[in-house]
């Protein structure tokens, strides 16, 4: 064997060994087949950014969400706008934590996903990422809705205004074939202080027009055309949901009603009778019955 010879094989059985331990290539486009869900996703290594399909996303439909009826039939509707291609909003859901804000927005893409509504899920910290994600889907026949959950941002946050762009203010239109849906705790997204109404008392080195600064802070949540509020439930509203969650794991009426005293003391000790602890109170109580009592 030559010398050439020699350096060529040991290169390419160099090359196997690299090859042996690199990630698999990603493909180009996503399997749009696998999922009617999926997740915006960075490679740790290279930085390679893609949509990752959700092998097993949220079952949960639009009859399983009760007490929010004013909320999901505005969605409902501006989702059911959307999928036949006539005019819809983009919607920011604001309010209570665990009253089913996110839950309204899985069970929108359950219901209308046979008339071709995909979902994509985003975080936050990729948001500056939302007009690549965009240029990937906007030759697809789908419908596509991003879906923000958890907002909130702290001032300065490059996030704020990527999202603000995407919504409206872009040279590019956006995009027929995308909403956006977010959800957050706080209404306009980002903290608001005492000192955004104390006028001109600040010091000398205060904000000369504070009430430009306070219409800053509302700008991106206005930008959103439809908003949706959502507020603690009542104690029956609670009691209702924990029946539902009780009845869908099989028990009796006996058993939901025997439930009662419990789902309440379970929401004292939480603090919250969100639509969140009835769940996790229906699933603690359904699996602590011997078996066979709940079917």
């Amino acid at each position: 064997m030559t010398p050439l010879e020699q350096f060529l094989h040991r290169a390419e059985a160099l090359l196997a060994r690299v090859e042996a331990v690199l990630p698999p290539a990603l493909p180009r486009e996503p399997d749009w087949k696998r999922s009617f869900a999926f997740r915006w996703r960075k490679r740790a290594s290279g930085g390679v950014k893609y949509l990752a399909p959700v092998l097993h996303a949220s079952t949960i439909r639009l009859d399983d969400l009760h007490h929010v009826e004013a909320q999901k039939r505005q969605i409902e509707q501006n989702t059911r706008q959307f999928v036949l291609r006539r005019p819809a909003n983009n919607v920011l859901l604001t309010g209570a934590r665990g009253t089913g804000k996110s839950s309204l927005i899985k069970a929108c893409l359950n219901g209308f996903a046979d008339q071709g509504l995909r979902l994509i899920e985003v975080d936050k910290a990729d948001l500056a990422d939302l007009p690549d994600i965009v240029d990937l889907v906007a030759g697809r026949p789908e419908r596509f809705v991003v879906f923000c959950d958890d907002l909130s941002f702290e001032e300065g946050e490059a996030g704020y205004k990527a999202l603000k762009v995407a919504l409206d203010g872009s040279i590019s239109a956006q995009s027929d074939n995308v909403l956006i849906y977010a959800t957050s705790n706080r209404r306009h997204l980002m903290p608001e202080k005492m000192s955004d109404n104390a006028g001109y008392r600040h010091g000398d080195d205060g904000d000369l027009h504070p009430g430009e600064t306070v219409e800053e802070k509302i700008s991106l949540s206005e930008r959103f055309g439809l908003w949706l509020s959502f507020y603690p439930f009542k104690q029956d509203d609670y009691l209702g949901i924990v029946a539902h969650w009780l009845a869908s794991f099989g028990c009796t009426p006996e058993q939901v009603a025997s439930a009662r005293l419990e789902a309440l003391q379970w929401a004292l000790q939480r603090g919250s009778r969100s639509g969140r602890v009835a769940w996790q109170f229906a699933k603690d109580y359904a699996g602590r019955l011997p078996d066979g009592d709940a079917q």
